[in-house]
């Protein structure tokens, strides 16, 4: 699925609504970290839990990104869970919760979206379907649904729509490639005018 990984975040706003956006909550927990893109592969940890989160990476695909509701009391992950579903080819997490170690992951450079992290992890206590349905940041999140993220935000993308989106997003991203700072500032010009227009402004 590295072709989902072209374009944006920023560019998918032409193709899905603001519900498809995951809230801005749930960012990078280093900086420049690298645009990741890829199925989900949805877990579901009950509060204070995170043994499914343990079980998935040994479960997922190479490729996948692990997409996790959880609460934010306890950490889900560290650093050795972060390094084993590095080794077997998980292209990363998003988490509406927390993880540990962030020094460790940081080095590894997997990229791991969160609320932020706390050293306190949960316990291993409670079995939930792996695939299942999830919420996380707000968005609904399906096993399949392709999740494109980076330093700009989170877009989920319904698998059954996903390659019709890449083709709004790819389209938008270089159409304002191809256009200078000057062009566009004055397409952007004459679309602000018209709408000041439309809608009664006058300059004092």
């Amino acid at each position: 699925m590295p072709m989902y990984a072209d374009v944006s975040p920023c560019d998918y706003a032409d193709a899905v609504g603001r519900e498809s956006f995951v809230d801005y909550v749930i960012k990078p927990l280093y900086p420049n970290i690298k645009r990741i893109a890829g199925p989900a592969f949805t877990v579901y940890c009950p509060p204070g839990d995170h043994l499914m989160l343990h079980a998935a990476i040994y479960r997922a695909n190479p490729g996948d990104i692990i997409v996790a509701q959880a609460d934010d009391s306890y950490a889900l992950a560290g650093g050795n869970v972060c390094a084993i579903a590095q080794k077997r080819g998980i292209a990363g997490f998003v988490i509406d919760g927390t993880i540990r170690d962030l020094a460790e992951v940081r080095e590894m450079q997997f990229p791991v979206f969160a609320r932020g992290v706390i050293p306190k992890p949960g316990k291993k206590a409670h079995v939930t379907e792996l695939g299942q349905s999830i919420l996380c940041g707000g968005a609904t999140v399906n096993q399949g649904d392709i999740v494109v993220a980076d330093e700009e935000g989170i877009v989920i993308l319904g698998k059954d729509k996903a390659q019709a989106c890449f083709e709004i997003a790819k389209a938008r991203a270089q159409k304002d490639a191809a256009m200078s700072i000057e062009q566009w500032q004055e397409q952007h010009r004459k679309t602000v005018e018209s709408k000041l227009a439309a809608l009664g402004f006058i300059d004092k």
